[in-house]
């Protein structure tokens, strides 16, 4: 399959590229600084002249999402726009730019503060549960084409920068989260919220 790996340069997007790449596909990555092309999936122009630079592909694959971490007491209004810029919109764009050019699906990702909050975590979890929402409500409307999300917690990898703010929840090797990329774009289910 052609994919296009959107966040290919992040800790996720590079073990999902790995992956991706040992199954066989032909990856096109796509990174705001690095990869094969370099756009900022945040602007929607961005997303359409990179589906015009692309052209057809089989799969989208979107490991990119940026969301503000701080006190709720702190989080701004300005801080809740820029986590749905960030991680929300962004994909919505990819999906709805796309569907001209995707020939079979979308997984995009989301995150464990959907469902268990943390302290700082509010922008965050606003974000994932939105993007967890619309998948499943664009499922049903895009089919053939299938839409899916990925929803991994805290990294094994990166438990020594990020641990001490997932205290108690048991971390996620990125091969594994990188396996549930492979379920979605090799898979057959749509609307699904895959938890590795």
């Amino acid at each position: 399959m052609r994919i296009l790996l959107v966040g290919a340069t992040g800790l996720l997007g590079t073990a999902v590229h790995e992956v991706l790449v040992k199954r066989k596909h032909d990856v096109v990555t796509v990174a705001r600084t690095g990869g094969d092309l370099q756009y900022d999936v945040t602007d929607p122009a961005q997303v359409a002249d990179l589906y015009r630079t692309v052209g057809q592909v089989d799969a989208v694959a979107s490991a990119a999402g940026h969301v503000p971490f701080k006190p709720f007491g702190e989080l701004t209004i300005a801080d809740y726009q820029a986590g749905v810029t960030g991680k929300v919109l962004s994909q919505v764009a990819l999906v709805r730019e796309g569907l001209a050019h995707v020939t079979e699906s979308f997984t995009l990702i989301t995150g464990v503060l959907a469902r268990e909050p943390i302290v700082t975590g509010a922008a965050a979890a606003l974000a994932n549960g939105a993007v967890e929402a619309f998948v499943r409500a664009a499922a049903i409307e895009i089919a053939p084409k299938r839409v899916n999300a990925v929803s991994p917690t805290v990294f094994t990898e990166a438990l020594d920068v990020y641990g001490d703010y997932f205290p108690g929840m048991k971390p996620v090797p990125l091969a594994d989260v990188a396996q549930a990329y492979v379920r979605s774009i090799e898979g057959r289910q749509t609307g699904q919220v895959y938890v590795p």
